[in-house]
């Protein structure tokens, strides 16, 4: 177990390190030995309490990006430049390392202008648009890698940042506290991961272990917020989407996290053999539907439209070598907006549902009182008014 230690930052550098380069395995690693393959990565849930009513949007992910953002910049920058590309210390800040990651060559012959960041946050359920005041709130938040790992306490001093400054548009901005921060583990066993007295990390697990492969010939993805895979900067509805298309989007991110986050440059799968055998699965996309939802940018000053697919997706065939990069998605998101939860989902196959519905994990809230609003985990169903669009 990797283990995030004290008050420092979480993690020791030998501990972390080693998880993402030793226990990595070569892209000809046999099936039987994924097991053997530990990453760090750590899901927290943050609980907080708010003094007056907080309204939400709809679908709450955009908002707690961006106060999240803005009070990790303030916490973090050195400088005060309006834009981080031109500053000497771009490569180095923690804020652009984590809320907008730098981009740099990869092993894929692919540039990028935009990689993945390390995190994603997961916020309340879509629909709750009022909580009252004194009634805790709880979302969730994903860190991808060591560097990330190690940067904990900045990222709950943000959070804790931006709930004094409040949530919410100007002149109706909600102010609160958070209560508490726990690591929440792949089977919904949680443990205290902050201690809001003392200011400090407190020891907790921070490592993902990459399920074995199983056989397995049938399973379904339940996308429970928007998945928005775009050809081309075109979204893809749910005519055109298909196994093929859902595999190598998904390869394709686990890839850049594993090299830009994880410590592993070579991943541990055949990518070709796995995009041919995405090519043989049968699917059932009867029960997709398109969501569209509107966010507001503070960057662009309007609103914009965003949408995607949500609903179950059937997929047959021979899925076991793609099952645990399947599960691992579930921990990544996928799609345009992953960071904003966007692209969530949960995988119920023939062995067993991989990650527990909320009311098994997630619903003891911290300090007495009533049960936190919070994010639905991985594999949890989001009611969502679908809009005509295929």
């Amino acid at each position: 177990m990797t283990e995030v230690v004290g008050s420092t930052v979480p993690g020791a550098p030998s501990a972390l390190d080693d998880v993402g380069r030793s226990r990595a395995a070569p892209a000809a690693e046999p099936a039987e030995r994924l097991a053997d393959i530990t990453f760090p990565l750590a899901r927290y849930r943050l609980t907080a309490r708010f003094s007056t009513e907080l309204r939400l949007p709809d679908y709450a992910g955009s908002l707690l990006r961006g106060v999240f953002g803005a009070s990790l910049r303030r916490s973090a920058c050195m400088t005060g430049l309006p834009d981080c590309r031109p500053c000497s210390l771009w490569r180095t800040c923690p804020y652009p390392a984590i809320f907008e990651t730098p981009p740099r060559p990869t092993q894929l012959a692919q540039r990028f202008s935009q990689v993945p960041n390390p995190y994603v946050i997961e916020p309340p359920a879509a629909g709750l648009r009022r909580v009252p005041a004194g009634e805790p709130l709880a979302w969730h938040l994903l860190l991808f890698g060591a560097d990330a790992l190690r940067q904990l306490p900045l990222v709950v001093h943000a959070w804790q940042r931006s709930l004094r400054h409040g949530w919410g548009p100007d002149g109706a901005r909600a102010q609160g506290e958070l209560l508490a921060v726990e690591a929440v583990a792949a089977d919904g066993r949680a443990e205290p991961a902050w201690d809001a007295v003392a200011g400090r990390v407190l020891p907790h697990d921070a490592a993902w272990r990459l399920p074995p492969t199983e056989p397995c010939r049938a399973l379904t993805l339940h996308l429970h917020t928007p998945l928005r895979l775009q050809q081309e900067g075109r979204a893809l509805g749910v005519r055109e989407l298909s196994p093929r298309v859902l595999v190598a989007h998904l390869l394709r991110r686990v890839r850049l996290v594993l090299e830009l986050h994880l410590g592993v440059p070579a991943p541990p799968f055949d990518l070709p053999a796995l995009l041919a055998l995405a090519d043989t699965l049968r699917d059932d996309r009867s029960g997709l539907r398109w969501h569209d939802w509107v966010r507001y940018s503070s960057r662009q000053q309007q609103e914009m439209t965003l949408g995607g697919v949500v609903g179950p997706w059937r997929l047959e065939g021979d899925l076991g070598p793609l099952l645990p990069w399947l599960q691992l998605g579930q921990w990544l998101h996928l799609g345009k907006n992953a960071t904003m939860g966007l692209g969530g989902y949960g995988v119920a196959s023939e062995i067993a549902t991989l990650l527990p519905d909320p009311p098994a994990s997630c619903s003891h809230p911290t300090n007495p009182g009533a049960p936190p609003r919070e994010a639905p985990a991985p594999g949890a169903s989001t009611p969502l008014q679908s809009s005509s669009r295929p």
